[in-house]
């Protein structure tokens, strides 16, 4: 059972030693925001588009192992996806030298198209239709929403968090352990309830290995970044693995940081527009801690233990202690 976990660590290593050189040769190089923490500016040039050592044997691994190879296909396409909306966001970065990739409109425009097209699929085309399981249910009880606001509701939450995902990488090592710790929480669900997709029990694992040995090259001193073609892959693995599992409203808890960081950012930029006045010392709310005087390591380790707290809080509303 733990080969894919295994495998899937020695592999983001191995591909961390290689992909990291290539990408300095190749000159991906970071491009830090002149009106962020001035603890970042140092950044400017590390190594980015890192997400490939992850999204690689997240990918792979969970092809290799599965016994549904359709299903995980599609699932693997929609990560794939998401991934690219990243790369081509780094890439525009890149190649402008600056921190303008692609649009708000052009963002939002993709990021919907390809919620829709998976939102879509599930509901329509897969046998789990527009089931979604109870709170305090034990994962037994469910209820059945009609297709036509079932996918208009999936389509917003995939977007909703994508964009919560990317938002959270702004620290190193925040989202790869922040996510490791959730992917670690969907294992422990899938493990312990019901035998609903056991696929998630394979992709789980991967994601937690993959990122383990990602974490390796982006713990504080990072040697190289995720870029949004990391954290927009990881986004789309998280939303669509709570999806599959039928309990997409748990990222609301377990996800608990994710919305803080989607939150203080919605927060921020109307209380701006209404009051000229900021709340928080910047936004997202990691940035915040920062400018408090807060070194990285210690937000990593809060959030860290944040997340912990969520999922166990998460875990027992599922009703599975």
């Amino acid at each position: 059972m733990w080969e894919p976990f295994l495998i899937s660590f020695a592999a983001s290593v191995v591909l961390g030693f290689i992909l990291i050189p290539l990408l300095k040769r190749l000159r991906f190089r970071q491009t830090v925001r002149q009106d962020g923490p001035k603890s970042h500016l140092y950044k400017t040039g590390i190594t980015t588009m890192g997400g490939f050592i992850f999204i690689i044997p997240i990918v792979a691994g969970s092809l290799v192992f599965t016994s549904d190879l359709k299903r995980m296909g599609a699932i693997m396409i929609a990560v794939f996806a998401f991934a690219l909306i990243g790369f081509t966001d780094d890439l525009l970065k890149i190649l402008r030298k600056s921190n303008d990739g692609l649009s708000v409109m052009q963002k939002t425009f993709l990021l919907l198209l390809f919620s829709a097209a998976y939102s879509v699929y599930f509901v329509l085309f897969t046998k789990s239709g527009g089931e979604m399981f109870l709170p305090f249910s034990g994962m037994t009880n469910s209820i059945e929403i009609p297709a036509y606001a079932y996918i208009p509701f999936l389509i917003i939450f995939l977007y909703s968090v994508t964009n919560s995902v990317n938002l959270t990488d702004g620290v190193d090592g925040l989202a790869g352990s922040v996510t490791g710790i959730i992917m670690l929480f969907f294992f422990v669900v899938a493990k312990n309830g019901p035998d609903i997709f056991p696929e998630s029990r394979l992709i789980a694992l991967c994601a937690v290995g993959a990122l383990l040995g990602f974490l390796l090259f982006n713990a504080h001193p990072a040697r190289v970044f995720m870029g949004d073609t990391g954290s927009m892959a990881l986004g789309g693995l998280v939303g669509v693995l709570a999806i599959e599992m039928k309990i997409p409203w748990i990222l609301l808890i377990a996800g608990f940081v994710y919305v803080a960081e989607s939150l203080s950012s919605i927060i921020q930029v109307a209380h701006y527009k209404r009051t000229k006045r900021r709340i928080f010392k910047m936004a997202p709310i990691h940035h915040h801690f920062e400018m408090s005087g807060w070194g990285e390591q210690k937000v990593v380790l809060v959030f860290g233990l944040a997340t912990v707290a969520a999922c166990t809080a998460a875990y027992w509303i599922l009703g599975l202690f």
